[in-house]
């Protein structure tokens, strides 16, 4: 029988920090440009990390019966371990997709720019169709290009739109930042499964590069993204040098990390790592705009 922490691992709550951080950065931005409104933000927030929740178990589910998460490494897989059978982990992922869809609709017509469901509904079937369908895009290698414009650009951007119904370049530049760290998550996960993947024909980018080049990749990911954190920062130049000189400490001690090789639970341990960083680089946003 499940326990309370079972269904809590299998929805993956470490990966909430990294969703929640774009929603964090972009509303730093609405503070900066003088025009924030945190009932919007509080709303979107909640539609990020519902559909972050909705992802972990549809990816799940669709891992699950599709075997790929048979021997890997990391948090329990609910659907996999057989301790529940598959349509209520599909049951689970489509309930939260509806939640984030219904606060979706509430947030869209508190800002009154009704061509935003379009984009919404796009990231509830992109969520959807990752692992999900008959030819899941995850599955092809070409994942990261949903992930850096739905969890980058359109949660960074979307949520400072929403508020000052503007799309400021800092917006761009903080939400390019927000993609590339959840890009580095998804490429140090992908890096950690390629020997199970490979074998389930699960050819992400990670298997498709290869794990040498896969690694530089990351590594690129993490250092850029912290540039581009600061780029994004509107405030006085001595708080930025600090968050800029963090920052790249952080991400090149994690780059270090994965270039040197380490696989397994270490790797776990690097993503973790990676989801707080996410985290600490919108909080630092959202600050600076506070206080720029």
């Amino acid at each position: 029988m499940l326990t309370l922490n079972d269904w809590l691992e299998g929805a993956r709550l470490r990966t909430l920090p990294a969703a929640g951080a774009p929603v964090i950065a972009g509303t730093g931005i609405a503070l900066s440009e003088g025009g924030a409104h945190l009932g919007r933000a509080a709303l979107a927030l909640a539609v990020a990390l519902f559909l972050q929740i909705g992802v972990n178990f549809s990816n799940d589910y669709s891992d699950g019966v599709r075997g790929t998460d048979v021997g890997r490494v990391g948090p329990l897989r609910l659907t996999a371990s057989g301790k529940i059978p598959p349509r209520q982990v599909l049951a689970l992922a489509l309930w939260c997709f509806g939640i984030a869809g219904l606060l979706g609709l509430v947030l869209v017509a508190a800002c009154g720019k009704w061509w935003l469901l379009i984009p919404g509904a796009a990231a509830i079937v992109a969520a959807w169709y990752y692992t999900g369908g008959k030819h899941p895009y995850g599955y092809m290698g070409i994942a990261e290009i949903f992930v850096f414009a739905f969890f980058g650009l359109m949660a960074t951007v979307g949520t400072t739109y929403t508020q000052t119904l503007s799309a400021p370049v800092a917006a761009w530049l903080t939400g390019s930042a927000m993609g590339l760290y959840s890009c580095a998550l998804l490429m140090v996960n992908n890096i950690r499964d390629i020997p199970t993947d490979t074998v389930h024909g699960k050819k992400t980018l990670a298997v498709r590069l290869g794990d040498t080049v896969a690694r530089r990749v990351y590594a690129a990911e993490v250092v850029v993204a912290a540039l581009l954190t600061a780029a994004g920062m509107v405030t006085n130049r001595g708080l930025v040098a600090f968050v800029t000189v963090v920052l790249l400490m952080v991400s090149f001690y994690l780059a270090s990390r994965v270039l040197s090789g380490i696989s397994g639970k270490k790797l776990v341990k690097v993503l973790a790592h990676t989801g707080i960083t996410t985290l600490i680089a919108g909080i630092a946003v959202f600050v600076c705009g506070a206080v720029g």
